[in-house]
């Protein structure tokens, strides 16, 4: 696994140096957007309406809307100072609870914890006191610039961390349109509904639940590719050759720069007869006749 975060833990007087390695990964099939005459990708451009220009990352900075249409800019400095500030690579258990005192819509990302060097003994002994006490830890960590409340529990002998969403974060139930509050039910439909409950209920095993649109997505793409439904894409990434163009604009403005700033040896005959002789070619030129007075030709446009 890829370690994503290396830290310490800390409860009481006990320092637990740690490795965070995400919990769960995305299944989801990845399809992409092609031109349907062509069948290429297509490519999203960072575009200024403003500038109507295409714009690159050393010309975009961060900014936040406090009124519509309204900024305020953060410059790179003084985000970097904020996460230097915050992003404390020592997390300390602040408190113990019970789970279940925890709503699972508080809760966000699963992430495992492996120790870190010299960490084994003290990773033990605090998975042993949690499973002991039925407790779960709450603390907070700063994750990817972002500083997020977490809780520490064990699962099948390691400990994991999860992360849980802060409570101005979750929405507040009263906003949903439409929810009955106090309606008669039917006691006879009660006692069904309850019926069938409890005719469902069973022990909770996640292996039996499987994505079956996924299954069958994968099912449909399979067939396509043995019966050669396949397409080749005909992609020709039009960034490269953007700047293939600016890149041989830049250097022909190049060149000019270059001609018109050129040394003075070259450049004071100018000032003396009309500039049509031999004699007024570039010094350091072939002897060839035919390249000199071409040489010249160019000179003189550049100087007028």
């Amino acid at each position: 696994m890829h370690t994503m975060w290396k830290g310490s833990i800390s409860f009481g007087l006990v320092n637990i140096p740690i490795k965070l390695y995400s919990a769960t990964e995305d299944k989801d099939v990845k399809l992409r957007n092609l031109h349907k005459e062509c069948n290429t990708p297509i490519q999203y451009e960072k575009t200024c309406p403003n500038c109507e220009k295409d714009v690159g990352n050393e010309d975009i900075v961060k900014g936040y809307e406090y009124v519509k249409g309204k900024f305020v800019i953060l410059s790179d400095e003084e985000l970097k100072e904020l996460k230097d500030e915050h992003e404390d690579k020592s997390v300390e258990i602040i408190d113990f609870v019970k789970l279940e005192e925890i709503d699972p819509i508080y809760f966000s990302r699963s992430y495992f914890m492996g120790p870190g060097e010299n960490g084994s003994k003290a990773y033990a002994l605090l998975r042993e006191a949690l499973q002991t006490s039925g407790k779960i830890g709450i603390a907070e960590i700063t994750i990817r610039s972002k500083q997020q409340m977490a809780i520490i529990r064990v699962y099948k002998n390691s400990l994991v961390m999860e992360t849980i969403h802060y409570p101005d974060e979750v929405r507040n139930v009263a906003e949903v349109p439409g929810v009955p509050e106090n309606v008669d039910i039917n006691e006879k439909e009660l006692d069904t509904a309850i019926m069938l409950i409890d005719q469902l209920t069973t022990e909770f095993n996640p292996e039996k639940y499987k994505d079956e649109y996924r299954t069958a997505l994968m099912e449909l793409i399979e067939s396509k590719v043995n019966n050669n439904e396949g397409t080749t894409s005909k992609e020709a990434p039009r960034s490269n050759v953007v700047d293939l163009m600016s890149a041989l604009q830049a250097s022909i403005e190049r060149t000019k720069s270059k001609e018109t700033a050129s040394p003075k040896k070259a450049a004071t005959p100018k000032g003396n007869a009309k500039p049509k002789t031999k004699q007024e070619a570039p010094t350091g030129t072939d002897k060839g006749t035919s390249v000199k007075p071409k040489a010249r030709t160019t000179r003189k446009k550049v100087g007028t």
